[in-house]
């Protein structure tokens, strides 16, 4: 833990030590919660302020060569030897994202404890379990789950798995893990505070789920535990299959060193990131950095030539994992509506953009990537997002589609 002085030191480098302008007149538990949140900040991220504000100038894009559902149907038997055989030897693991809340439900807790049941009860943590429950009774073999929480659900999802006895897991084989924050600033760059002990921060974005591993000490145990591989996937999807021997034996037959599950487009306006080459490297471009021209491109047999959304379900390699992390993600600096407190110790909720977020974005995991497996799903068996109430990707759609795949509700 911090001292005062050592905290100040800390603050000094980045010019922050007005984040300690009330410490004289804080209680003691106060005081201990304002430095141990000094301590664990990534302060580091401010060097970003007023570089990456702009959006990032993107090379030349070219579609990417897939690995569709008909050649996987013609490859299935090798794939799936592949994959089998890595997770028997215990080469694969998986990380779930699951820092997020359920307030677009109408939800205050994780978006993972969300009740998508009608007649009986069915959590969307409990559809993720059961689907790596296919691939535990398939390979006979238990694959490690590393599950991504956050500061606000940490100990409600840690709670929520153990009332329900993980829902079949074997919890020898689940870590819990908090995902890191990243400072708030002003519009000079300036961290604002939320109250005299506490410091306006945020998740550091998707694309921090390694590095917070790393921090939280588990590099060393997938390490030791001779894992390679780590298939990473957001809590939103019901239906994604994970640690999908099909698709780690794909990826490890065809040479890859990192893969992503993607879909057939519904639309060539449908509002999701496509896998494509930017300057001969994999990469992510976002439905709205595509021009209406680059979303209707087809190729010589009608198909879209930017045909493959992504699922935001990826499998890398571990130790190319490791070389990101030494060599740093970009950290996108992104204009908000932040909360602060005032010099008068109000709390504002500001009604137009007042500072930066300082976000990493799995996206550009992938970019940094020399290869990535685009593999093909079915979307109406693999993709199911819960994203919204009502209406596209909704609880309503996906439960439409649990239903088609023959799961009781």
């Amino acid at each position: 833990m911090l001292n005062f002085q050592d905290a100040y030191d800390k603050l000094a480098l980045y010019n922050q030590t007005h984040l300690l302008k009330y410490y004289d007149e804080l209680p003691e538990n106060s005081r201990k919660s304002l430095l141990s949140q000094i301590e664990n900040l990534d302060f580091s991220v401010l060097k970003w302020y007023g570089r990456n504000t702009e959006e990032h100038a993107r090379g030349r894009s070219e579609p990417i060569n897939a690995v569709t559902a008909a050649e996987i149907a013609l490859r299935r038997d090798e794939f799936m030897e592949a994959g089998i055989s890595a997770i028997k030897r215990g080469k694969v693991g998986a990380v779930l994202l699951a820092g997020g809340q359920g307030t677009r439900l109408g939800s205050d807790n994780p978006k993972g404890m969300f009740n998508i049941g009608i007649t009986k009860d069915l959590y969307i943590f409990e559809c993720i379990i059961n689907n790596m429950l296919d691939v535990v009774n398939l390979t006979h073999t238990w694959f490690h789950l590393f599950i991504m929480t956050s500061e606000i659900n940490d100990s409600v999802t840690k709670d929520f798995f153990e009332e329900h006895d993980y829902f079949g897991y074997n919890p020898r084989y689940i870590s819990f893990f908090v995902q890191d924050m990243a400072p708030a600033v002003d519009m000079d760059g300036l961290v604002l505070l939320e109250a005299k002990d506490r410091i306006s921060a945020s998740p550091n974005g998707n694309g921090g789920w390694f590095s917070s591993m790393v921090r939280a000490g588990l590099l060393e145990f997938v390490q030791k535990s001779d894992i390679e591989w780590l298939n990473v996937f957001s809590v939103d999807n019901v239906l994604q299959r994970i640690a999908d021997p099909l698709f780690v034996g794909a990826t490890i037959a065809c040479g890859y060193q990192s893969g992503g599950k993607v879909v057939r487009k519904a639309n060539p306006e449908e509002r999701v990131g496509v896998l494509c080459l930017e300057d001969g490297v994999p990469s992510i471009v976002e439905y709205y950095e595509m021009s209406k021209e680059m979303c209707n491109m087809r190729d010589s047999n009608g198909e879209l030539l930017y045909n493959f959304g992504v699922t935001l379900n990826y499998l890398f390699r571990t130790d190319r994992l490791v070389e990101i992390v030494e060599r740093e993600l970009p950290v996108h600096v992104v204009v908000k509506k932040i909360q602060y407190m005032d010099e008068n110790g109000n709390t504002v909720n500001p009604d137009k953009l007042n500072g930066y977020k300082f976000e990493t974005l799995v996206l550009d995991m992938i970019h940094m990537q020399d290869s990535c497996l685009p593999f093909e799903v079915d979307r109406r068996m693999e993709f199911a997002p819960v994203k919204n109430a009502t209406g596209v990707d909704s609880v309503e759609t996906a439960r439409e589609l649990l239903i088609e795949n023959g799961i009781e509700l």
